[in-house]
């Protein structure tokens, strides 16, 4: 596992907070793994799933007792990305912010690099 000091990545308070709630609520699950995939209206889009341990190559990103996993191929997509949880009118979720990505959808959830 890679150290969780990196600023490859960050998360938010915010994030952490909802982190944490969530995985409170998830049997087995000690992580959030966000990763990046092909697909989605713009090229790449984020997943989220949970997983109950870091892989070898994971990165690890703990705040606030929320720990976010990470893997290789992923990072080279959401290296320098702070991981947010927005509340607004329109609803509620989680955003990465990605200075990678040169465009992205409406929704944010798919972006190009």
């Amino acid at each position: 596992m890679t150290d969780v000091s990196t600023p490859d990545v960050t998360l938010t308070a915010s994030a952490a907070k909802r982190i944490t709630a969530i995985l409170a609520k998830q049997d087995g699950a000690a992580f959030l793994r966000v990763s990046v995939e092909g697909g989605g209206c713009s090229g790449f889009s984020y997943k989220y799933d949970f997983a109950p341990s870091a892989n070898a190559d994971d990165l690890v990103i703990e705040r606030d007792g929320a720990r976010v996993v990470i893997d290789e191929m992923s990072l080279e997509f959401l290296k320098g990305s702070e991981i947010d949880f927005t509340n607004e009118l329109i609803g509620a979720a989680f955003k990465i912010n990605n200075p990678n990505a040169t465009s992205g959808c409406g929704c944010g959830t798919s972006f190009s690099v």
